[in-house]
């Protein structure tokens, strides 16, 4: 069977790499030149995906083969689309990358094939706008969702581990579309619909974002009446009970699913609970104001949205760097996944001289400086708990 896989980024090429492994003809499209010359060359343009590599130098040439140009998917029978959804200012959902990816399958698809939606979307997206642009071709076609559920570092051992949820846009299309995805995952669940598949994947978001909202208000219960939250979440925690940690919320996933929900349906509590933890930075400065005063040189360690992934989207970090120098703070950058370079580049200051900053505020979760920064723990805003034993799990 021939597929294309439209969209090669963190999320589409393990699983086009996945694909190409179970025997599958696979090809992947993507606008970038330089990252589809990449991937035809062998190498892994997705260094935090170790098991991405093998794959990729297995398959390419063969079972795997990367292309810029959407006319050379058209023999393909199967279309997956997994290109980006971003939210503007305003929290609203720009779909046009979406419907650019769509109307070029639309012209290069054959009757009769199969095109499935990964991107995580808006519920009644994929009946309502990604149909009206599949219609406009003129040609007959089966329409599913299946949204993607992996997670940057873990993404090919998902496809073995995670069941891949399926909805199509009706009984057909929604059979043919768990056919597809038994070829290369472990498990495959079929649903009701396209607009319950797309619920589902919103809902483990919402989930997770409202379960942090919790954590985090007992974060500062905790510290206003004397209690060591990581003890309590450490002990609180069993098989009726899963307190998540506390922290800024960035990324892909988390601080924007919600969003989804919140401008098309009346959800205060989803709302309350977005909306608290984007506002946690403001209680980090506060406390990093009551521990060092105000003014004078200040470290952000960690400026991407989560520890081990070299990604900004959403991050926490950028907005804390621009409250603190708000707030009369000479605000420097530290991230281990950076060099030098690359954070000056982005117009911040560099230092690893931790010594002679006034204060330190450690937005991720870096263990390994925990010995190099113990002595310096009283001045330090402990985002994560790196200093806190009970936060080790």
């Amino acid at each position: 069977m021939r597929i294309a896989v439209i969209g090669l980024g963190k999320a589409g090429l393990p699983l086009a790499a996945v694909a190409a492994d179970s025997g599958l003809q696979v090809l992947g499209v993507d606008l970038d030149p330089a990252r589809v010359e990449k991937i035809n060359s062998g190498k892994n343009p997705i260094p935090e995906e170790p098991e991405l590599e093998a794959l990729i130098k297995k398959h390419v040439g063969q079972n795997l083969v990367a292309s810029t140009r959407y006319e050379d998917a058209s023999a393909c029978e199967a279309f997956i689309v997994i290109v980006p959804l971003f939210i503007d200012e305003q929290h609203k959902p720009d779909f046009s990358i979406l419907e650019k990816a769509f109307k070029s399958v639309a012209a290069v698809m054959k009757p009769g094939s199969l095109i499935v939606l990964e991107t995580t979307v808006p519920p009644g997206t994929t009946e309502a706008r990604v149909k009206q642009w599949l219609d406009a071709s003129g040609k007959n076609f089966k329409l599913a969702y299946s949204p993607e559920r992996i997670m940057t570092g873990y993404s090919v051992s998902r496809y073995r581990e995670f069941p891949k949820v399926v909805g199509g846009v009706d009984k057909e299309s929604g059979l043919a579309a768990v056919k597809l995805y038994k070829h290369f995952c472990k498990a495959v669940r079929l649903v009701s619909n396209a607009r319950t598949a797309e619920l589902i994947k919103v809902a483990e978001g919402i989930y997770r974002d409202g379960n942090i909202a919790i954590a985090n208000e007992l974060f500062k219960v905790s510290n206003k009446i004397g209690v060591d939250f990581y003890e309590v979440r450490r002990f609180a925690n069993h098989q009726f009970c899963h307190i998540h940690k506390p922290g800024s919320v960035g990324g892909h996933c988390i601080p924007v699913y919600p969003w989804f929900l919140i401008n098309e349906q009346d959800v205060p509590l989803i709302r309350h609970a977005r909306e608290f933890n984007d506002q946690m930075i403001e209680y980090y400065a506060d406390m990093l104001e009551q521990k060092i005063g105000t003014g004078g040189k200040v470290l952000v360690v960690g400026i991407t949205f989560r520890e081990g992934v070299k990604e900004l989207a959403y991050t926490r970090g950028i907005p804390m760097i621009k409250l603190l120098q708000q707030r009369g703070y000479d605000v420097f950058v530290y991230d281990p996944m950076y060099t030098e370079e690359e954070i000056k580049a982005l117009n911040f200051k560099y230092s690893k001289t931790f010594n002679s900053m006034k204060g330190i505020v450690m937005m991720n979760y870096y263990p390994e400086l925990k010995d190099t920064l113990l002595t310096l723990k009283q001045r330090i805003v402990d985002v994560k708990g790196v200093f806190n034993d009970f936060a080790a799990d």
